[in-house]
């Protein structure tokens, strides 16, 4: 079982990473193209001084790979970006099966997509959005992954935090619903108000192109994530359908 679930997981991934490419590719590319013309654009007024020997090259031709090799490869990195999550989800799919959540197939899948969403991907984007190009020091790339990261750890273990406590009360749906949602809460508001912010983006970048990327990049990942519930869960449901054994003849008597 945990076999085909893998499987389906791969697959369901691919697509749904390529569904996300797509979504990338018409929302979130032209953005970057504008945000390395403004990054060229820039390079002139901080030129090299008089005695220094001006760059030979602007962005585009610095570049190792090119514009159109890095929209062509933007569908195989979120393909690679599907299959891999795809392959976690089903093995996480796997050992929630029975055990947490809903009893119906699809209605789990939904459900933890849901979650996984919110948890490694909003959680994290609130406190520490997407950049475009040219927006960064690339001398604190070190330490701001490193912040994402532990934002990303902060959201799953805040979801587990809320599972626990979402087990535990008894008291109701609707208590359990207002336990778990605060269980989540306490720990994620916390990580937010101490860890440090995140704030190179310089004043003259355009709000509107900032706040269009972080859009297209939050959207790339909605995109993908309901696209990946939606097809494992209507996948997982299906199957479910057809191993439910058909219920005995009784005899004639």
């Amino acid at each position: 079982m945990v076999r085909t679930l893998l499987v389906r997981g791969l697959l369901l991934g691919l697509l749904a990473g390529l569904i996300a490419g797509g979504f990338a590719f018409a929302f979130g590319e032209p953005h970057v193209d504008s945000a390395i013309a403004l990054e060229e654009a820039a390079t002139p007024a901080h030129a090299a001084p008089a005695h220094e020997e001006a760059p030979e090259h602007g962005h585009g031709e610095e570049a190792v790979v090119s514009r159109p090799v890095q929209k062509a490869g933007l569908f195989l990195a979120t393909g690679l970006y599907g299959l891999a999550v795809g392959g976690v989800f089903a093995l996480v799919y796997a050992g929630l099966r029975g055990r947490v959540g809903p009893r119906s197939d699809g209605l789990l899948a939904l459900a933890a997509a849901g979650t996984a969403f919110t948890a490694v991907i909003l959680v994290p984007f609130l406190k520490y959005p997407a950049n475009p190009p040219a927006v960064g020091d690339p001398g604190t790339i070190n330490g701001r992954t490193l912040l994402y990261v532990v934002m990303v750890l902060v959201g799953l273990a805040a979801t587990a935090i809320a599972v626990a406590t979402a087990r535990r009360v008894t008291a109701g749906p609707w208590a359990r619903w207002v336990a778990a949602a605060l269980a989540f809460l306490v720990p994620v508001v916390a990580a937010w108000a101490l860890l440090p912010p995140i704030d190179e983006v310089p004043a003259d970048f355009p709000a509107t192109l900032l706040w269009e990327f972080r859009l297209a990049s939050l959207g790339t990942q909605l995109v993908f994530w309901t696209a990946f519930g939606v097809l494992f869960g209507w996948v997982s449901d299906r199957a479910a359908h057809r191993t439910v054994p058909a219920p005995a003849a009784t005899p004639n008597g």
